[in-house]
């Protein structure tokens, strides 16, 4: 029970900080956010490395509606998506996680 309640607290951690960065980088560039300019440039991989890392799972969700809105990929595909995005969302949340106990137990 108790691995339960860390896997969906590492989650629900991981949704948080996606959502509040895919948030603040729609805010500073007035764009919806997605895999492409300008969030992910070849001229500053350092900022596209961070950005997808940390609002990933937002750009996968975005440009996967916006797949199926267009009739690019089929429902099992936008369900692939969704899947992949949580996972991405559950990583992200044990890497800020464990990053946080490093900074605050040393």
């Amino acid at each position: 029970m108790v691995a339960a309640q860390l896997l969906a607290f590492a989650f629900l951690v991981g949704v948080t900080v996606c959502g509040l960065s895919g948030t603040l980088l729609e805010l500073l560039a007035s764009r919806p956010l997605r895999f492409g300019e300008p969030f992910l440039s070849r001229q500053k991989p350092l900022r596209s490395l961070a950005a997808t890392a940390l609002a990933g799972p937002l750009m996968l969700a975005n440009d996967a509606l916006f797949a199926f809105r267009a009739s690019r990929i089929s429902i099992a595909g936008l369900a692939s998506s969704a899947v992949i995005a949580a996972a991405w969302a559950l990583a992200t949340g044990v890497v800020v996680l464990d990053v946080a106990a490093w900074a605050l137990l040393g």
